[in-house]
């Protein structure tokens, strides 16, 4: 019997492995592990299919039918017939423009800018002040909604405060609920908001380290290239974070505008909201109206898309 050759240097040796080497898992090994990190989140997702999944899908159905409220046996299977009719609708175009003009006054311009300012004003502020402004402008955001647009449409009434204000100025005063409708409820949502982007921006400068101010004031550095060149690139994504959560709860206001103007004069201050429930509960058109609430949901979605996107980590 001959012996096996000796193993040349370009031979591979199959050995058996050893007590201590871990073989490679198993795919059910692996779908085992993937099960037992789902049971955690299964709940969460369960809860989030029945109660935002379905009706949102729901809704969907409902807009491509001619659904109404009353006077209807049942209702048919219209295809793209409510989206046609939005489109070429000029009440739905001006909500549209109403919406986009309430939303970049109010959210964009207004809570986010007057938010930063109050913010950046109360680090350099004594004790007192500090506490006397938070709590003024923190009351304005925890009123309940109907209070608040109560209080702003005594505000801007015709023998309301700001006019009373205007005449003993001897200034010329005017009806700002007809005049300047529009401006008036998106007033009211920048006095009832700003809160939560001082909130917001307050607990972003404090992560701020002060070397870096003190630096860059060392350095000969005004106030306003330190806002522009330090303070707003450190708070980018805080500020990201804050337009987006404004935004969207913005294009959703409804009982502000509802208490101080109902969408009027005429419809000078109808926005997608109220027009949606003009249609649907007013009008007794459920499936139209349920097609501008999904138009509506699809543009609070584009303004979440644009800004995740530009919350992504620079590379």
């Amino acid at each position: 019997m001959t012996a096996a050759p000796p193993a040349g240097p370009g031979d591979i040796i199959k050995t058996a492995p050893g007590p201590g080497t871990s073989r490679p898992p198993s795919r059910r090994g692996k779908a085992g592990r993937a099960l037992t990190r789902a049971l955690p989140v299964s709940p969460a997702v369960i809860l989030l299919l029945l109660f935002l999944a379905g009706p949102i899908g729901y809704c969907a159905y409902i807009a491509f039918t001619d659904l109404q409220l009353t006077g209807q046996a049942e209702s048919s299977f219209v295809g793209f017939d409510n989206f046609r009719k939005a489109f070429g609708d000029e009440a739905f175009l001006n909500a549209v423009w109403l919406t986009l003009v309430f939303t970049v006054l109010s959210s964009l311009i207004g809570q986010n800018t007057i938010g930063l300012a109050l913010a950046s004003l109360m680090r350099r502020a004594s004790k007192p002040v500090r506490t006397l402004t938070g709590a003024i402008v923190i009351t304005a955001w925890v009123l309940p909604e109907v209070v608040a647009a109560f209080l702003l449409y005594a505000f801007f009434r015709r023998e309301g405060t700001l006019n009373a204000v205007l005449d003993f100025l001897h200034l010329p005063s005017q009806n700002w609920m007809y005049t300047l409708p529009i401006l008036a409820v998106s007033f009211a949502n920048v006095w009832r908001g700003t809160a939560f982007s001082m909130l917001v921006y307050s607990a972003a400068l404090n992560e701020i380290p002060k070397e870096i101010t003190e630096a860059a004031e060392v350095d000969g550095a005004g106030g306003w290239r330190r806002m522009w060149h330090i303070t707003l690139p450190m708070i980018r994504r805080s500020i990201g974070t804050n337009l987006m959560l404004n935004t969207l709860q913005t294009l959703s206001v409804f009982g502000l505008i509802w208490v101080m103007t109902r969408g009027g004069p005429g419809n000078r201050s109808q926005t997608l909201p109220l027009f949606m429930y003009e249609q649907a509960f007013q009008k007794s058109m459920i499936g139209y109206g349920t097609a501008v609430a999904l138009l509506l949901l699809v543009v609070g979605s584009l303004f979440s898309l644009v800004y995740m996107r530009l919350l992504r980590t620079e590379v």
